[in-house]
């Protein structure tokens, strides 16, 4: 086994340590940074499958996304320093709505889409509706996701939406909400454009979401 395939093995199987040793033994071969992060996200999106489609379970995801982070950390100076740095697919501006402190939903579906090409701007739980859009005005983002793991703090999911399409720029952004409680008729019910059913299925989403913002750039 390559020192390649034997990367993309320790990512997906959580070995983090394993993940840094042979990340860097890859880099010393002189593997292209573009080369090393793309075998590294085919090996997430098979995690992400997996976990949809319950072949895997919450920890283990967790530990495939730490292990991703760190190879990622090992990678970052070559990718700024690299002439063919790669640009980021997307901005998205993600959060757990007002009232809700639940976080690790959340969080996963962050990690991937770091790991996955994304600028992501994470403004944690407890987010104020206003300030989902504040920071999505400042940072120009493409893609707004609102988590609410309770039912209580749904309504807040509405008053996004709501408030955007009051302020004028519904349209500047795809938005994105998920959490358990969470449904497709939900999502038509507050006039959100999809749904994250899971981490798998908000990458793969956002993923044909990029690759429209992509064409519309060129």
């Amino acid at each position: 086994m390559s020192n390649m395939e034997s990367l993309v093995e320790a990512v997906k199987a959580g070995e983090e340590e394993d993940a840094v040793t042979y990340v860097k033994a890859v880099i010393e071969e002189g593997h292209e940074v573009v080369n090393i992060v793309a075998s590294l996200t085919d090996g997430m999106r098979e995690v992400g499958d997996a976990f949809g489609k319950m072949e895997l379970f919450l920890p283990e995801m967790v530990m495939a996304a730490d292990a991703m982070t760190a190879a990622m950390d090992e990678l970052k100076p070559l990718i700024e320093a690299s002439a063919a740095g790669m640009v980021a697919k997307g901005t998205v501006v993600i959060g757990t709505v007002e009232g809700d402190v639940h976080v690790i939903g959340k969080e996963i579906v962050v990690r991937m889409l770091r790991a996955n090409g994304f600028e992501v701007h994470d403004l944690g739980y407890n987010v104020n509706t206003l300030d989902f859009i504040k920071k999505a005005i400042e940072v120009k983002a493409d893609i707004i996701g609102a988590s609410a793991l309770m039912s209580t703090t749904m309504p807040n999911q509405r008053e996004l939406v709501k408030l955007l399409t009051e302020m004028g720029c519904r349209d500047d952004y795809h938005v994105i909400i998920g959490g358990a409680p969470v449904t497709q008729p939900w999502v038509e019910e507050i006039g959100a454009d999809s749904w994250g059913e899971n981490a798998a299925k908000s990458i793969e989403i956002l993923e044909g979401i990029a690759e429209k913002i992509g064409k519309n750039n060129v």
